[in-house]
């Protein structure tokens, strides 16, 4: 996972270059202590909390397919455009963060909740 320096809350923060993104393999990184995985859907790029709610592992070490992602221990699925639990061992939906892509660079914003 990539750690990225700390920036205040709410503001854009940089986290990878855009033809580091394949939709086979998510990349996850880290903003403020916050474990992120990025996905790329089609030409979209989405951010989503990268920690199962479920068993706590990682997200984007996971199997993806027609923008499901599934958790690698024990099989909770999400949407990864909308953060949506679509298996109830998932037990809650992930949290989805802000994209922007600029200049070939990928942004995502973490907003308080």
């Amino acid at each position: 996972m990539n750690e990225i320096e700390t920036a205040p809350s709410g503001e854009w923060q940089d986290v990878a270059a855009r033809d580091q993104l394949d939709p086979d393999f998510p990349l996850g990184v880290e903003v403020n202590g916050q474990p992120i995985g990025l996905y790329l859907l089609g030409d979209q790029v989405h951010a989503i909390e990268d920690v199962c709610p479920h068993a706590e592992a990682l997200l984007s070490q996971g199997f993806v397919e027609n923008g499901v992602v599934e958790c690698p221990l024990h099989g909770a699925q999400f949407d990864i455009a909308t953060g949506k639990c679509l298996v109830e061992i998932g037990e809650r939906d992930v949290r989805c963060f802000p994209v922007r892509v600029v200049d070939g660079r990928v942004s995502i914003k973490i907003v308080p909740v």
